[in-house]
C-alpha cells in the first residue's frame, strides 16, 4: 500500500452529500491514511465524533437567510438547483476558497463535491491533484443515458430522441448559463491562474486526473462519453456512528417485531423540512388499507397526525436507514440519492416521489429498473397513493428485481473501490511524494 496520504474530501449540502464522503473518509482511515473532511459547520460534532479530522468550509446554513424562504426556493421543482448555484453556494466562493486552503495544507489530494468550486482553484494553486467525485449519475449529462433535467421541462419525454439530440441540448443549456460561472473566472483572475479550459460550472468540476462515479454501475451503466479517467465505484454506505440517535431506538425496534413488515414513509433529510401534504396524506391512505406503516417525520410538529394513530402505524422523528429499510415492504420516498441508494441495498419495492434537483431523474431510474414506481409531489393525494401502493405491493416481478438488485448492490462495496482507486491514481502522481 502507497505511504500515507493527507486526503482532504470536500463536501457541501444535505446529509445525502455527506454520508457518501463520510463513508470513503472511514475506509481512507483504515488503510491508513489522514482523511480530513471539509464541510459546513452544522455537521462538526458528527465528523469528529465518528473519529474524522473536520475542517469547517463555507458557507453554512446561517449564511443563507430565512430557513423556510431557502428551503422552498433551493427546492422549488424547477428552479431549486439554480437558485442552489447562484444564490447559495456562488455568494461564497472566495470563503470557500479561503477555507479549503488553509485545510489543504500539507495535502496530498483533494476530493471535490459537485458544489465546491473552490476545489480545482485550491489545487491548481498549491499544485496539488484533485479528483471529482458525483454522487448522481445526472451529473456527467451523458448524451447516450440522458437524464431527466428539472431545468428543461417534459425532458422524460425526450429521452429517446438520441445523442445528437442531446449533445445540442446540453451545449444550449451550458451557452445560456455561462454567466453563471462570473464569479470562479473573476477569483481565477485575482489569484494570476490562467482562464479555464472549460466551463467550471459544467464541465470544470470533472478532473483530469481522477473522477469517482459514487453510485452503483448497476443504477447507471458507465458510458462513453463520461470524462476520461472515470471509475464507477458503487455506492459508499454510511451506517452511522458513535452517536447514540443514530442508532434505531427501541420504540420502533418494538414496533417491527411486533408484526410483518410496515411501509416505511420519509423525505429524508431535507425535503422533511417542507412536506407539504406528504405525511398527512400518506396516512389518510394507510387508514384505507390493512398495512403497517412507519413514517420517519423529522422533529417539526407540523408534520405529525392531528389525532392518535391507529397502533398499526408508527411516526418517529428519526430512524437509521441502514437498519429500517431492510425491515420493510416498500419505501416511500422523495428520491434524493442518499435514500434511493438505500432503498436499492435494502432490495425493496420503492414509490418515488421526486420534488427537486436529480429527484426526478432518480425515480426515472428507479422505473425503468422495473424495482418501483414514481408518483410526482401534485399528483401525491390519498386516493392515489392507496392505489399505487396496492399495485406496488401485489407486484411480485417488481419484489423479485428488487430483491435481486439489492443483493448485487450489497457486494459492491463502494467506499473500497473509490479508495483502491484514490490509492492507485496518487501512486502514479507526480505530486505523490
Amino acid at each position: 500500500m502507497p505511504r500515507e496520504k493527507r486526503i482532504v474530501l470536500a463536501t457541501l449540502g444535505s446529509l445525502g452529500d455527506l454520508h457518501p464522503f463520510l463513508a470513503l473518509a472511514r475506509e481512507l482511515r483504515a488503510r491508513g491514511h489522514s482523511p480530513v473532511l471539509a464541510t459546513s459547520a452544522i455537521y462538526r460534532g458528527k465528523i469528529e465524533a465518528d473519529g474524522i479530522e473536520f475542517a469547517p468550509l463555507r458557507p453554512d446554513e446561517p449564511d443563507f437567510g430565512d430557513p423556510e424562504v431557502v428551503f422552498r426556493r433551493g427546492n422549488h421543482p424547477l428552479w431549486g438547483t439554480t437558485y442552489v448555484v447562484l444564490r447559495m453556494i456562488l455568494p461564497h466562493l472566495r470563503a470557500s476558497y479561503e477555507d479549503l486552503l488553509a485545510a489543504s495544507r500539507d495535502a496530498d489530494l483533494l476530493v471535490s463535491h459537485t458544489l465546491t468550486y473552490a476545489v480545482p482553484l485550491v489545487a491548481e494553486k498549491r499544485g496539488l491533484p484533485w479528483a471529482g467525485a458525483s454522487l448522481q449519475p445526472m451529473v456527467f449529462l451523458s448524451a447516450f443515458d440522458p437524464p431527466v433535467l428539472p431545468l428543461v421541462s417534459r425532458t422524460a419525454r425526450l429521452l429517446g430522441l438520441g445523442p445528437g439530440f442531446h449533445r445540442f441540448l446540453y451545449s444550449f443549456i451550458e451557452k445560456t448559463t455561462r454567466s453563471w460561472s462570473r464569479p470562479v473566472r473573476a477569483l481565477r483572475r485575482d489569484l494570476g491562474l490562467r482562464p479555464a479550459a472549460v466551463n467550471p460550472i459544467f464541465g470544470g468540476q470533472h478532473s483530469p486526473f481522477l473522477n469517482l462515479a459514487l453510485f452503483s454501475p448497476l443504477f447507471a451503466p458507465p458510458q462513453p462519453d463520461w470524462p476520461p479517467a472515470t471509475i464507477a465505484t458503487g455506492f459508499p454506505f454510511y451506517d452511522g456512528g458513535s452517536i447514540g440517535s443514530e442508532l434505531m431506538q427501541p420504540e420502533l425496534r418494538a414496533f417491527l417485531d411486533s408484526g410483518p413488515p410496515p411501509v416505511v414513509f420519509t423525505l429524508g433529510s431535507t425535503i422533511v423540512r417542507m412536506p407539504g401534504g406528504f405525511f398527512h396524506e400518506s396516512i389518510s391512505a394507510l387508514r384505507a388499507m390493512e398495512a403497517r406503516a412507519v413514517f420517519v417525520t423529522g422533529t417539526d410538529p407540523r408534520n405529525q397526525p392531528p389525532g392518535p394513530l391507529p397502533r398499526r402505524l408508527l411516526t418517529v422523528p428519526y430512524a437509521p436507514y441502514g437498519e429500517l429499510f431492510p425491515r420493510a415492504a416498500a419505501i416511500v420516498h422523495q428520491g434524493g440519492i442518499g435514500t434511493t441508494a438505500q432503498a436499492l441495498r435494502a432490495g425493496r419495492p420503492q414509490l418515488v416521489v421526486p420534488h427537486a434537483h436529480d429527484q426526478p431523474d432518480n425515480a426515472a431510474r428507479v422505473v425503468r429498473l422495473g424495482v418501483g414506481r414514481s408518483l410526482p409531489p401534485g399528483r401525491y393525494a390519498a386516493g392515489r397513493i392507496a392505489a399505487t401502493l396496492r399495485s406496488l405491493l401485489d407486484d411480485k416481478a417488481c419484489a423479485l428485481k428488487a430483491a435481486a438488485m439489492g443483493t448485487a448492490i450489497r457486494g459492491e462495496k463502494g467506499a473500497l473501490r473509490a479508495a483502491e482507486a484514490i490509492e492507485r491514481a496518487l501512486g502514479t502522481a507526480k505530486h505523490s511524494g
